[in-house]
């Protein structure tokens, strides 16, 4: 397969797997504003701090009262969604959310592919696929993975090396079950142009990127230069912070995603004590219709 037709290939991959892994967005464009870009994105929640403490039928009410219509679920913490349940309990998990209006998006790892030592790195590769087993078992469509850091006494460009052809591996066996793996820009990794590099060794099309809204983004030429290095590659799934937060130019952000027409998932991703966390989450919720519905008609003005 010659070079550019693989690129369009893989492009068009991604962009069907973003549209096509249990995003659940059926319903949502008229809240978006009918079939305006970006109508299809949804807005939810990754229980990193604020639904760290929540079981499940909990974490489920919340969101479904705070509007927050998918959740990602960290492991780890009190919903208990972990490799270790059993079928039985595999599938009490996939009923809950098929009976609520909460989409159960995808399962947020710590796994990550850097380490020198073989035998750390095979076991991370093994835990991942353990969780892409445990994602499709229980009616979710991916698992978050990171890149996080550049081992002491190693070229960066082995562990790059490395990192990528470690996701080609879990993206594989990911495909078998018709999962994503997506890398979360995270940890000294977290400069797009890394993350273009570890991605163009990542060619497989199961393997996407998770944006993260780091200070990084704002490094060299900028948010936009740096968010199209890898929107081709973007994934069902994108991680914020409260999008009132100062120091990120988060309309702008926004406006980027309206403006590709992407269609995946927008997940708070918040670490700030707050009083009310269902509240916060709904105000993050209106907060995010509001900045979606802003760059729609910015767009529509300059059309």
């Amino acid at each position: 397969m010659a070079l550019s037709t693989r690129r369009e290939f893989l492009h068009r991959s991604t962009l069907l797997g973003a549209a096509g892994l249990g995003l659940g967005l059926v319903g949502t464009a008229g809240t978006l504003g009918a079939d305006k870009p970006g109508s299809q994105m949804a807005f939810g929640l990754v229980t990193f701090q604020w639904g760290r403490d929540w079981d499940l039928p909990t974490l489920i009410a919340n969101c479904t009262k705070a509007k927050a219509k998918g959740v990602e679920l960290r492991t780890s913490h009190a919903h208990g969604v972990e490799p270790g349940l059993s079928s039985a309990q595999r599938l009490e998990v996939k009923r809950r959310f098929a009976d609520s209006p909460v989409t159960l998006v995808g399962l947020g790892s710590n796994e990550n592919f850097h380490s020198p030592d073989p035998a750390v790195l095979r076991r991370s590769i093994e835990a991942t696929k353990a969780f892409l087993k445990l994602s499709h078992d229980v009616g979710s469509s991916g698992v978050k993975v990171k890149p996080d850091s550049f081992p002491k006494g190693i070229s960066r460009e082995k562990t790059i090396e490395q990192i990528g052809r470690s996701l080609n591996i879990v993206g594989a066996y990911a495909a078998d079950y018709g999962q994503q793996v997506r890398l979360e820009v995270h940890g000294t990794c977290s400069p797009l142009p890394i993350i273009k590099q570890i991605m163009d060794i990542a060619d497989h099309p199961n393997v996407a990127v998770c944006w993260n809204s780091n200070a990084a983004d704002l490094q060299g030429q900028g948010l936009e230069f740096n968010f199209n290095l890898v929107k081709r590659r973007f994934g069902a799934t994108a991680h914020v912070r409260p999008l009132d937060t100062p120091g990120y130019p988060w309309q702008d952000l926004i406006t980027l995603f309206v403006k590709m027409n992407y269609r995946g998932w927008i997940l708070l991703e918040a670490s700030n004590e707050v009083p009310d966390r269902v509240k916060a989450l709904a105000e993050q919720a209106e907060l995010f219709r509001k900045m979606v519905a802003l760059a729609q008609a910015k767009l529509a003005s300059v059309s």
